[in-house]
């Protein structure tokens, strides 16, 4: 089995096991503003999203079930039905918000393949809901396990194992600690700018862009972990080929 985690490098603090931060994103409001005013700025979302459909084809070119692990609105899960149409594809579609899988079910209204689940997997249990194992031929998620304290993303990565097929590909789209203050300001602002070139015909001023950057509701519910830590759980729980990659301005890692 093979994983991929793509992840952006940041500074945060530690937090415990009991603490939950993610709740958020279960508002309307929140979820809203990120779909409307983030998700298409993203710096190079079309490339990390080539990487996943290229490596997905590499690993398992025969690959028709997929699940796409705290969904959002359904964009990575929704390229790789498209990648493999041929295939006559199927895909589970999870989610804890119910506004981010509505939007996951808008996106993907004409899907037939698409299964759609409310579920939240910082509960025990969750993987049942989903699949048996070794249910899927690729497991993918963006921007969404770094919510989880430490142990809780051990324990997730250990069920997305059962889950996958022998011979499948996990790959993870994902925020991660920065070593440094400076590679954090980089990162910042490579962000803000590609924000910005986003807003400005809508009239932000880069200052405005900036200030909802760093003071944006979401910004606590980040629980950030080094890549090459991550990496190394991966390979303790028995993933054959970890690799973690660079896309731009943000450390991306394949597992």
């Amino acid at each position: 089995r093979h994983g991929v985690t793509l992840g952006e490098r940041r500074m945060n603090p530690v937090a415990t096991v009991d603490e939950r931060r993610d709740t958020a994103w279960q508002a309307a409001g929140l979820a809203d503003a990120y779909l409307s005013g983030v998700r298409g700025a993203i710096p190079l979302a079309a490339e990390q999203i080539d990487i996943i459909i290229r490596l997905t084809r590499s690993a398992r070119p025969t690959a028709r079930t997929f699940l796409d692990l705290g969904c959002g609105d359904g964009i990575l899960g929704h390229a790789l039905l498209d990648a493999f149409v041929g295939n006559a594809p199927t895909a589970v579609f999870a989610d804890f918000s119910p506004p981010m899988l509505d939007a996951a079910r808008a996106r993907l209204d004409d899907y037939e393949g698409a299964h759609f689940i409310l579920l939240d997997y910082a509960n025990p249990g969750w993987a049942e809901a989903v699949g048996r194992p070794g249910a899927f031929d690729a497991i993918v998620s963006g921007f969404s396990i770094h919510h989880q304290p430490d142990e809780h993303k051990r324990t997730i990565y250990r069920d997305i194992y059962r889950l996958l097929a022998p011979g499948g590909i996990f790959l993870n789209l994902e925020h991660v600690s920065s070593t440094s203050r400076w590679g954090e300001e980089q990162f910042e602002a490579y962000f803000i700018d590609s924000l910005h070139r986003y807003h400005a015909p809508r009239g932000k001023t880069r200052e405005e862009v900036a200030a909802d950057f760093y003071h944006r509701p979401d910004k606590d519910a980040n629980i950030l972990s080094p890549v090459d830590e991550q990496c190394l759980w991966l390979r303790v729980i028995g993933f054959g080929a970890v690799v973690h990659l660079v896309v731009g301005g943000a450390r991306r890692g394949v597992v």
